[in-house]
């Protein structure tokens, strides 16, 4: 891939976590991640749906925290991200799950509204666009996560499929 296309990608990935959009990935970000995906599916802050979405939130970020910010000033810049988080994710993918989880799994809770644990292809982009993934993009990802044909998706298609995300090759 040329450099170009792999700075493209990083950008990309970078952004879906700078929620503020200003440049550096912190706490809040993921707490604002939170926060929206609360909004956008109805559910109250002080629920239990809401209570382990913020724990997650909290736990994704002291994990991506933990591989990435190398100065330890509780930001992650996007060379931080570059150097740090995808490099190490891409040396030990299973990492990336597990610092993952607690937040997907809480994710999908929140937008899963029949509580059948899977989400509709429809309700899965909905959950993207909210992490800031562009339109088309959420489209496409959501539908291509239902490998069944189904026309829903779980929590053993959702992991995967984030981790590959962030997998950039070089």
């Amino acid at each position: 891939m040329v450099s170009t296309e792999y700075e493209r990608r990083i950008a990309a990935r970078f952004a879906t976590f700078d929620q503020d959009g200003n440049g550096t990935i912190d706490r809040e970000d993921f707490s604002a991640a939170a926060k929206a995906l609360l909004t956008e599916f109805g559910v109250a802050a002080r629920s239990d749906k809401g209570q382990a979405l913020y724990a997650g939130a909290e736990a994704f970020w002291q994990g991506m925290a933990g591989i990435a910010d190398r100065d330890g000033d509780q930001r992650i810049t996007r060379e931080e991200f570059v150097t740090g988080a995808v490099k190490r994710l891409r040396d030990n993918p299973e990492r990336f799950g597990e610092i993952a989880r607690p937040f997907l799994h809480a994710a999908l809770a929140v937008a899963d509204t029949d509580g059948d644990g899977r989400l509709s292809v429809a309700d899965t982009a909905r959950v993207l666009r909210v992490l800031r993934v562009p339109e088309d993009v959420a489209g496409a990802t959501a539908a291509g996560l239902d490998a069944d044909g189904d026309g829903s998706v779980g929590e053993p298609d959702i992991i995967p499929a984030f981790a590959r995300y962030f997998m950039v090759p070089e």
